[in-house]
């Protein structure tokens, strides 16, 4: 018994001072703006809505003295933070800022670099190691190589010119490269990207830094006809950088921000920084090939949402509350009890005078395979509805043969 209760107190021990160790740990972050050449009073609120409204995160956003202010007031204490966040392209920092946010990467310190960020600091050796590749600013061949894939092959290119360009918006397809990776693990080899600035012509130290995504510069928009470097990776001592350079904002986010892939990636990314692992799941309506998919609100899809809006279903208007369910159902598999909850919510829907018949069509199609004795009550209760005779005679058929 005494060894017993030695073991429980050096268990409360560990909780108390390894709160990392605790299920549900919210990282503290810190979201620095207030100079850029983009919308940073569009971005920043945006970037916290995303990073907040996972739970994981608990966000805070500084901004800056204005451009040609005082910068020396301008100190952060970056030790408070598991992961800072850069939405910035202005005026230096003092040196004594850039010392301390130096050690704080050196120090195992997350970061997030985001798009306009990628043009910052073109002076600091430090900054451009931990971004890998950045543009604009002055940068030419002095500042590192071109990197981008050409035929499915990384390319180190030494060629003298410029750094940094981007043609017109568009919507364009990125690649995966790396598939491996805890941030690209699961994701399609090929999505679409919601209207954005392709950064392209990108040039750096490109030290410890992997390259998981592209996307090609296509010449119709003015582009390379290059496959340009998108999502990276870098290692800067204990630090864990994470590079991308989607998600131009207009007001309100925009398709850019918008854009499912950018805001999972962008989770992905912020929880490697922090952790070095991703327990978030690739969801349902992550992009593919066939098309890009936005978050007017930013937000995965809930369970009592789903359930609240599926009632009302319109395919003319939107399948992605259906999409969801059908998703859940899937996920379910071989789990009865997660299964039943899905169940008796659907007949929750079926029984609803107030619900579609689209909707009902839908869900007894879907009961019909998965559902239970639970549901023949409430399906047999909608034999007289004209409109659904065939599907319920069908699902009734299904659920008493089968079962």
């Amino acid at each position: 018994m005494k060894k017993q209760y030695l073991i429980i107190l050096l268990a409360v021990f560990l909780i108390a001072f390894f709160p990392s160790c605790k299920k549900g740990t919210v990282y503290k972050t810190l979201i620095i703006t207030g100079q850029s050449e983009h919308n940073w009073k569009a971005s920043s609120p945006v970037l916290k809505q995303i990073l907040d409204g996972t739970g994981m995160f608990s966000s805070e956003i500084l901004i800056t003295p204005e451009k040609g202010g005082d910068m020396a007031s301008f100190n952060p204490d970056f030790s408070k933070y598991k992961l800072v966040v850069l939405d910035y392209s202005g005026d230096s920092w003092s040196e004594k800022t850039n010392k301390e946010f130096v050690e704080y990467v050196r120090n195992g310190g997350g970061v997030v670099i985001y798009h306009g960020s990628s043009i910052s600091f073109p002076d600091w050796k430090e900054y451009n190691e931990m971004t890998g590749l950045g543009g604009w600013r002055d940068r030419n061949e002095k500042d590192g190589p071109y990197v981008y894939y050409r035929r499915n092959e990384l390319v180190i290119d030494t060629t003298a010119g410029i750094a940094g360009s981007h043609g017109e918006r568009h919507d364009f397809e990125v690649r995966t490269r790396i598939t491996d990776h805890p941030i690209t693990s699961g994701l399609p080899g090929r999505w679409m990207h919601g209207s954005d600035e392709l950064y392209q012509q990108l040039r750096g130290p490109a030290k410890n830094m992997q390259v998981l995504a592209t996307a090609f510069a296509d010449t119709a928009f003015d582009g390379t006809g290059r496959d340009e470097p998108a999502l990276m990776v870098i290692n800067y001592g204990n630090g864990r950088i994470f590079h991308t350079t989607l998600g131009h904002a207009d007001e309100g986010g925009g398709p850019a921000m918008q854009c499912v892939g950018f805001i999972v990636t962008l989770l992905r990314g912020a929880e490697w920084a922090t952790m070095g692992s991703v327990t978030q799941e690739v969801p349902f309506d992550f992009p593919t090939a066939a098309g890009v998919v936005l978050r007017p609100d930013f937000k995965e899809i809930n369970f009592e949402e789903a359930f609240g809006n599926i009632g009302s279903y319109d395919i003319q208007k939107s399948t992605k509350y259906f999409t969801w369910l059908q998703s859940q159902i899937r996920k379910a598999a071989g789990d009865e009890k997660a299964l039943l909850k899905l169940e008796k919510k659907m007949v929750n829907i079926l029984t609803d005078k107030e619900a579609s018949v689209d909707a009902k069509k839908l869900l007894l199609r879907e009961i019909s395979w998965m559902g239970t004795e639970y549901s023949i009550p409430a399906i047999k209760g909608l034999a007289d509805v004209t409109e659904l005779k065939d599907d319920v005679e069908f699902a009734l058929t299904r659920l008493q043969v089968v079962k």
